[in-house]
């Protein structure tokens, strides 16, 4: 009975029928409980992990603890970048501790195996760390929700710049896994639309030692753009092999996928000039400061595009919940394609029907020392890109649940 009442409320919710009543609905137990799996110990722990978590608490206290009258809880694990630990996680957590939704998932493979647990078990991830835009294309799903940024995103706009700009031979050093071949694929598709062309790839493992020979591989290519299709301590890494070996003195690296922590990591006397496409920035109004410094007096650190991602989409989350008079999952997921959102993070955001929560995304550069006057102002924002021009129109997805 409770299959068929979702089945009617998402055909309501799509075809323009009336929906039924609040009242048909009711909680599903006697909590609102909320996971965050993250990177905590390893690649990508800087940019999500830790941060996402805390963000995630601040959310619900800012919520107030409850929705309905329940309590909101909140469980946390480290996957690892381990697509098996994450799938054991989700399951207890969706079994045995009746974990309502899911955020974080730092690492697109990862994501892509809890997605799978979550539609089997019916129960809602919301994905505000990994990067494919396969998330939302071959791979979309009616449970998930993909809200920071997406690779499609980040090649519309640094691509595209730096083709603009004449870069228009590239080569691209890449992440050995689902992200690296997406943001690739991506890449290549901007930089051929801009009349260039992506002379090669050479690929490495996640986290490797040493970046050497990919480096001096993309070096002897002699394209003018050498592209990083990798993340955070792999993109610091390259950026500081190609400085070592005095590569960006005759080719531009860009890195396509670039954290705030990234930037502090390396210095801006490394990262100077560097252009990316992000989310989110601390300093880009009063509005970003007041909650990054808030942020920061609980971290330690001002905050990345995922972590502040992650606070956005958990009250977005709770204030479905709270419009839908249920925390059933196929109920909750219609009325989040139908609230905007608008808070700090994202003003006129939108949740599409294949998931993907468009909103406007930055094109940066990262400053030069002299230009930076206080700890983490890293960022010049040189131009805001339109969410319905940012990310991918969405009949060009191939996501099966969208008619053609």
């Amino acid at each position: 009975m409770n299959k068929r009442v979702s089945y009617l409320l998402a055909v309501a919710g799509t075809s323009g029928l009336c929906a039924l009543p609040v009242q048909a609905q009711k909680m599903t137990d006697d909590v609102v409980k909320i996971g965050v799996l993250s990177d905590i110990s390893s690649a990508y722990a800087d940019i999500g992990g830790k941060g996402s978590i805390a963000a995630a608490k601040m959310a619900i206290a800012d919520f107030g603890g409850k929705v309905l009258g329940k309590p909101v809880e909140l469980v946390s694990a480290d996957h690892q970048n381990k697509a098996d630990v994450a799938s054991t996680t989700a399951r207890t957590w969706f079994d045995r501790e009746k974990v309502d939704v899911v955020f974080g998932l730092g690492n697109t493979a990862v994501h892509m195996a809890v997605a799978n647990i979550g539609k089997e078990k019916n129960r809602a991830i919301i994905n505000t760390e990994a990067a494919s835009s396969g998330i939302t294309g071959e791979s979309c799903s009616p449970v998930v929700v993909h809200y920071t940024y997406d690779t499609y995103a980040l090649a519309k706009s640094t691509a595209k710049a730096i083709v603009e700009q004449g870069g228009k031979s590239w080569y691209m050093v890449a992440v050995d896994y689902t992200f690296g071949q997406a943001l690739t694929k991506d890449v290549t598709d901007e930089v051929q639309k801009g009349g260039g062309k992506v002379m090669g790839v050479v690929k490495h493992p996640l986290n490797a030692p040493d970046f050497s020979s990919y480096l001096l591989t993309a070096q002897a290519s002699k394209s003018q753009v050498i592209g990083l299709a990798n993340a955070v301590s792999d993109t610091i890494n390259s950026i500081k092999t190609a400085r070592q070996f005095q590569i960006t003195d005759k080719q531009k690296v860009a890195a396509m996928l670039l954290f705030l922590t990234d930037v502090h990591a390396l210095g801006l006397e490394t990262a100077q000039g560097m252009y990316a496409t992000t989310g989110f920035y601390w300093d880009r109004n009063d509005e970003t400061r007041k909650w990054s410094n808030r942020y920061f007096k609980e971290v330690g650190k001002m905050p990345t595009m995922a972590q502040a991602g992650t606070y956005s989409a958990v009250t977005t989350y709770l204030k479905a919940v709270q419009a839908a008079g249920t925390d059933n999952t196929a109920t909750v997921m219609t009325t989040l394609k139908k609230l905007p959102i608008d808070d700090f993070f994202a003003r006129g955001g939108k949740i599409r029907e294949d998931g993907r929560m468009v909103h406007d995304m930055y094109l940066i550069q990262v400053k030069t020392p002299a230009e930076s006057k206080y700890p983490w102002d890293y960022y010049k924002v040189v131009a805001t890109v339109p969410g319905d021009e940012a990310f991918r129109p969405l009949a060009d997805g191939n996501c099966p649940m969208i008619k053609k």
